[in-house]
């Protein structure tokens, strides 16, 4: 069980974001991330000599080269030396290490931040390089592909149809209009199929961006923020790598991760789903048994904005903002990595009585 015992409790207490854009090819990924980092810092006064921690998503595949993280810690500034670590992952899986950080007493305060560019080259090529290397990869089936094969699936077990995906499109767009931040914003057609049962508004965007969090524990968090965002649970989980063994209209990772979390000991009022594809909601709001009175996805989704290695953390970010914002008492937060939600993290958070 990993949920946060109650003397260590665990808060976001700030989340920043890019606007996400198609491209940004004009700057560096460190141009793209100082921004963000300035921004969430000052939100909180804190500088950076009060972190205890960093950690940060990203992937070196994404930008061509190896230890390419290194020349992002230029943004986070790495003198007077830092506390300092890395995953291979989305950020949602940094913040996770983070979490654990504090909870074990060796840290007070965290900033976790996540970046991708995928503008420069094939995502769906990238992609490939999760796969399993001996008989799969050698295929090279890309990530669209293999989502049209679990959408199939679906419609095949009776679980939605072309209607049904194109309406969890359109409603995640539309919820998207408020949200500056977003790539896609409103009405956007479905579009020609990509590859069948998949229409291009089906798809999540490609496109750059970056997102930072601070987490800071208990009367600390109270004092940076008005209303933090506790984590009550946290927990991820991963299923088989090889695609055959899976049943891919469910997700028992996530539903594991959720019972661990805690989510199914009270109801939720919003939920920030990572499901870049929209037959990918309809596991997972099958997997954490979501209600029509759930909010699901108020900032639009991976479907409005999808950049590689941050979009997790920005569901977690999303969730706690509204939090912070007094529009939600209980939020689910949901990080997916690897094809067909095969890796995946739950988040519950709260904010105190108002």
């Amino acid at each position: 069980m990993t949920s946060a015992p109650r003397d260590r409790e665990i808060a976001v207490v700030a989340f920043a974001q890019t606007d996400h854009r198609r491209t940004s090819e004009e700057l560096s990924e460190v141009e793209m991330l100082m921004p963000v980092l300035h921004e969430v810092l000052d939100s909180t006064g804190l500088k950076t000599a009060d972190i205890d921690f960093t950690c940060s998503g990203s992937s070196d595949y994404l930008a061509g080269r190896a230890f390419s993280f290194t020349l992002a810690l230029d943004g986070v500034g790495a003198w007077p030396p830092i506390s300092e670590s890395h995953v291979e992952m989305d950020g949602a899986w940094a913040l996770y290490e983070a979490w654990t950080k504090i909870l074990t007493g060796d840290a007070d305060t965290a900033l976790v931040y996540a970046y991708g560019k995928s503008s420069p080259g094939s995502v769906r090529d990238v992609l490939t390089r999760q796969l399993d290397p001996y008989y799969v990869a050698p295929l090279w089936p890309d990530s669209v592909a293999l989502a049209a094969l679990q959408a199939q699936a679906l419609i095949d077990a009776g679980d939605t149809d072309e209607p049904a995906l194109a309406a969890v499109a359109s409603r995640n767009r539309a919820a998207a209009s408020t949200n500056p931040h977003a790539q896609l914003r409103g009405p956007v057609p479905q579009g020609d199929h990509l590859l069948q049962p998949l229409r291009t508004g089906d798809c999540p965007p490609i496109g750059d961006g970056a997102a930072a969090v601070i987490l800071a524990a208990g009367d600390r968090a109270r004092d940076l923020c008005a209303r933090p965002a506790w984590i009550r649970g946290i927990d991820h989980r991963i299923e088989a790598h090889g695609l055959g063994v899976r049943d891919l209209t469910d997700s028992p990772s996530t539903r594991l991760a959720a019972e661990r979390a805690g989510a199914f000991e009270r109801p939720v009022d919003t939920a920030e789903l990572h499901a870049p594809f929209s037959s990918q909601e309809v596991v997972l709001r099958k997997a954490l048994r979501l209600g029509e009175d759930v909010d699901v996805n108020p900032s639009g989704g991976a479907l409005a904005a999808n950049p590689i290695m941050a979009a997790g953390l920005i569901r977690i970010g999303e969730a706690a903002a509204r939090i912070h914002r007094g529009r939600s008492d209980r939020a689910l937060a949901h990080a997916t990595s690897g094809p067909c939600l095969q890796q995946n993290l739950v988040a519950v958070l709260e904010g105190e009585p108002r």
